[in-house]
């Protein structure tokens, strides 16, 4: 995927949570613009955990504005446990 298209998503206002979409079929869930990244040659997405994604853009088959806001969904492709207590 061009690296202009993911700067775009990144700079709308207001801004939209989005899926990168891999080739290898993972999903990595984008929260918010300062979990972002970028170079003309990566991107480094961090997750909520503090882990990180270092991505390819050629990887990067398609985003989705739909997967964010599926329940369950938290851009691994496993749902989140609910805290024990």
């Amino acid at each position: 995927m061009d690296i202009v298209g993911i700067r775009e998503a990144l700079e709308k206002k207001p801004f939209e949570p989005f899926a990168l979409k891999l080739a290898d079929g993972r999903s990595i869930l984008v929260p918010c613009r300062e979990f972002v990244a970028l170079n003309p040659r990566r991107i480094v997405v961090i997750n909520n955990d503090g882990s990180w994604h270092v991505v390819e853009p050629l990887l990067i088959v398609s985003m989705d504005y739909d997967a964010p806001h599926k329940k369950g969904s938290n851009g691994s492709g496993t749902r989140k446990r609910p805290p024990k207590g």
